[in-house]
């Protein structure tokens, strides 16, 4: 991998020295009270003054002239960029309800239950007395698992209790497709109704219990839930498309020699 980081990196620095060479042929400015702005936001990550000379003398040679231009060099590149590519890659969301309606079946969603659980875990090749605590744990825990009245009750509960690893998010699977479910937890949210909880269901080595929040029949997923991250999908593809468009009318115009 140590060679394919290495000539991306390189690949990069020639692509900004390229893109801060067109500002320059195209005559961009920076505005001094901008500078000066930018030069103070740059000051602002090193924590003393001691650390921020240490990198002037360091770095640049003692030289806050040194560290202006390369300042104003980062701005230069980021404005062309974003006339370039941040501007253009803008997908407005007439041209996402386009992509939606020609693209039906990538926002077609299976049948799916939201659940939370909590668990009790044995260890790997746990002895039949490990497995018969864990079965009594799991017991204690659908006492107070049948108590919970609300999402929230249950996820602390889960936080607090369980073993699995679904226990850092209250619980919460978010939504899982049917044929994804194991079948005795199958089994189990089809005959529950939304807020329900399970018994303790024995799956594999562990015990489980199953609260089902939502029942989610398969059908399209609506555009209004599907357009904010179509359409950064869509603004990260033109994005990449745009850089690297740019990047050979760039590398034409140019001479670069790796050394």
């Amino acid at each position: 991998m140590e060679a394919d980081i290495r000539n991306g990196a390189l690949k990069m620095i020639v692509f900004e020295e390229l893109v801060y060479q067109e500002a320059e042929r195209r005559k961009m400015t920076i505005g001094a009270a901008q500078l000066d702005r930018a030069v103070a936001e740059f000051r602002k990550q090193f924590s003393t003054e001691q650390e921020f000379q240490q990198y002037l003398k360091t770095e640049l040679n003692g030289s806050q002239a040194l560290m202006r231009a390369r300042v104003r060099r980062s701005l230069l590149i980021d404005r062309l960029l974003k006339i370039e590519v941040a501007d253009k890659a803008a997908v407005p969301l007439a041209e996402a309800k386009a992509y939606y309606d020609k693209n039906p079946d990538r926002f077609r969603i299976a049948e799916s239950f939201a659940v939370q659980t909590i668990s009790m875990v044995p260890p790997p090749n746990a002895t039949p007395a490990q497995l018969k605590e864990a079965a009594q744990q799991a017991a204690v825990a659908l006492r107070q698992a049948k108590a919970a009245q609300n999402y929230t009750d249950f996820g602390l509960l889960a936080e607090k209790i369980s073993q699995d690893d679904y226990r850092v998010n209250m619980g919460d699977h978010h939504a899982v497709e049917r044929d994804k479910l194991p079948p005795a937890v199958l089994q189990a949210v089809l005959a529950m109704r939304d807020g329900q909880v399970s018994g303790v269901i024995q799956v594999e080595h562990f015990y489980t219990i199953v609260r089902r929040c939502a029942h989610i029949p398969a059908g399209m997923k609506p555009f209004a839930e599907a357009k904010d991250s179509l359409r950064k999908q869509l603004e990260k593809i033109k994005t990449e498309q745009l850089r690297s468009g740019l990047d050979k009318r760039l590398r034409a115009k140019a001479k670069v020699e790796e050394l």
